[in-house]
């Protein structure tokens, strides 16, 4: 799994954007966005890290990359019994 922290994505429609951009670099890879943290989690088929960097960039954003054993799994959220997940 490749890492980047991208300081500059800082809401949903960018969060769109770069996982358009990373789909376009690798159509099969597997994306998780934590956007509280700003990393972004990549688990590509065929495309390297300098590669999705370079995606990312053109999609207007700087990419930082974070070492492996630095980056945290994106844990998903567990319901608890409602619809979103706030609710009891």
């Amino acid at each position: 799994m490749i890492a980047f922290k991208v300081s500059d994505m800082t809401c949903g429609h960018c969060v769109s954007t770069i996982t358009r951009a990373l789909k376009g670099a690798d159509k099969d890879a597997k994306i998780q966005i934590d956007l509280a943290s700003r990393v972004v989690h990549v688990e590509s088929t065929t495309a390297d890290s300098e590669v999705l960097a370079d995606a990312i960039r053109e999609a207007g954003y700087s990419p930082a990359p974070v070492p492996e054993a630095a980056a945290v799994q994106v844990e998903q959220p567990r319901a608890r019994g409602g619809c979103c997940g706030s609710c009891r």
